[in-house]
C-alpha cells in the first residue's frame, strides 16, 4: 500500500491510521449495532455544539457539505420565503447560486474576500426588508480563512424574528460554538473536516420546531431534510444507503476528539499549527492575504511571491513530491494558495512541510521578499 501523502487542506484531510483501519470492516445499514452507532453519532454531534436534545436535533445526510447546505436551502424555505445570503467568498457564493437554482427568492449583502462583514449592515437590511425570511452565512469561509461573527449575527437575526443558517463547514469541531446562544435554526458541517472523518456525509443540527414547521417546503427527494430526520427518528435507519464506512469512521473519530479534550483541546492543536506554520512562512518572505485580526486558525491563504521563477503549479508538484499536499487559491483578487492547519498533523507534520517548502523555494531559485 504507498504511503499517504499529509493533506494541508481544508479537507478531505488526514485522518489518524485508527480511523482508517475501523473501515476494514463491514457492517450492514440495518444491523442493530450500526444503528446504535448512528444514535450515538447524532446524540454526540449535539453534544459537541452544547444542544439540549428537547430543542435541537442533528440530521445525518449522505453526500458531501455542499448536500448538506443545498439540503437546507431546498428544504426550509417556503415558497413565499426569501433568503439573505451574507459573503464574502465562494461558498457564500454557492449558497446564492443553490437558491436561485431552485427559484428561491434571494438577495446578497456582498463584501470583499478580505473584508469581514459588518453586523450593523445585516441589520439595516433586515430592517428594509421585512420579506426576508431566512439569513445564511458562512463561519470560516474556507477561500481565505476569515471567520464571521456569527453570534453577533445570530443577534440581529433573532431580534428580527428571522430563520438562521450557519455553513459551519471548516469550524464545527475545531472552533467552540453554542448553537442556541448563537440563535441558530441551521447548523451544517461535516465528516471530513474538523472532526477528522472522511468524506461520505454531511449533518445538520436543526432546531426542532423549526424544521417541523418546514412540513411541504422540500423541492428534493434525496435531499428532504424533514423527511430524513423522521426516518431517523422512526427507527434510525437513513431513507436511501448509508455511507457504512465513512459513519464507522467517524465514530471513531468522535472517541480520539474525546481522548484530545474535545473541542477545546482540539483547537490548541490546531492554533499551534497555525501559530508554527504562519511564522515560518514569514520568515520564509511568505505574505498572509488576510489582516491577522480577520484571520482563523484553520486554513491560511498565503499571496505568490512576487519573483519571476515561482510557478504554483510547479511549486504544488515539488511539494506534492516530498508528500505534502497544499490547496490551490480561491480568492478572486490575488493569486494565493491555502495551506490548512486541520487534520491528524501536530508540529512534526507542520515541520516537514516548512522543510519541504524552503527546499522547493531552493529548486526554483524564489527567493520571496521579505519586506
Amino acid at each position: 500500500m504507498a504511503q499517504s501523502k499529509l493533506l494541508f487542506a481544508p479537507g478531505p484531510l488526514t485522518t489518524s491510521r485508527t480511523v482508517k483501519a475501523v473501515m476494514m470492516r463491514d457492517l450492514g445499514s440495518r444491523d442493530d449495532e450500526f444503528i446504535a452507532i448512528v444514535r450515538n453519532i447524532r446524540l454526540r454531534l449535539l453534544d459537541l455544539a452544547h444542544a439540549s436534545a428537547d430543542e435541537y436535533t442533528a440530521v445525518l445526510m449522505q453526500g458531501s457539505g455542499t448536500f448538506g447546505i443545498e439540503s437546507v436551502v431546498s428544504s426550509v424555505i417556503s415558497p413565499q420565503g426569501k433568503l439573505l445570503v451574507i459573503i464574502n467568498g465562494a461558498y457564500g457564493r454557492r449558497i446564492a447560486q443553490i437558491a436561485t437554482l431552485l427559484k428561491i427568492e434571494n438577495v446578497t449583502l456582498d463584501y470583499a474576500e478580505d473584508c469581514k462583514p459588518v453586523p450593523q449592515e445585516v441589520e439595516a437590511k433586515l430592517a428594509a426588508d421585512p420579506a426576508i425570511t431566512h439569513v445564511a452565512v458562512v463561519h470560516c469561509e474556507t477561500t481565505s480563512g476569515m471567520i464571521k461573527p456569527v453570534e453577533e449575527i445570530g443577534r440581529i437575526v433573532q431580534r428580527h424574528h428571522r430563520s438562521y443558517i450557519v455553513d459551519a463547514m471548516s469550524s464545527f469541531g475545531a472552533i467552540p460554538i453554542q448553537v442556541a446562544e448563537c440563535g441558530i435554526d441551521y447548523l451544517i458541517s461535516s465528516a471530513n473536516k474538523c472532526l477528522q472523518g472522511v468524506p461520505g456525509f454531511s449533518f445538520v443540527l436543526a432546531r426542532r420546531a423549526a424544521l417541523i414547521a418546514t412540513e411541504g417546503f422540500a423541492r428534493s427527494v434525496s435531499l428532504d431534510l424533514l423527511a430524513q430526520w423522521r426516518g431517523l427518528e422512526r427507527d434510525g435507519q437513513f431513507r436511501f444507503t448509508p455511507p457504512t464506512h465513512a459513519l464507522l469512521a467517524f465514530y471513531q473519530a468522535l472517541k480520539e476528539l474525546d481522548a484530545e479534550g474535545g473541542v477545546p483541546g482540539r483547537a490548541v492543536r490546531y492554533r499551534s499549527n497555525y501559530r508554527m506554520l504562519v511564522n515560518g512562512m514569514r520568515s520564509l518572505g511568505f505574505q498572509e492575504y488576510l489582516n491577522p485580526a480577520d484571520q482563523g486558525y484553520i486554513i491560511t491563504s498565503f499571496r505568490y511571491p512576487q519573483h519571476p521563477n515561482f510557478d504554483f503549479k510547479k511549486f504544488y508538484k515539488l511539494l506534492s513530491d516530498k508528500d505534502c499536499i497544499i490547496y490551490p487559491g480561491k480568492v478572486s483578487n490575488t493569486d494565493c494558495f491555502r495551506i490548512g492547519h486541520i487534520g491528524h498533523i501536530g508540529e512534526h507534520g507542520t515541520r516537514k512541510l516548512l522543510r519541504a517548502i524552503r527546499q522547493t523555494l531552493a529548486e526554483m531559485d524564489v527567493q520571496p521578499s521579505k519586506e
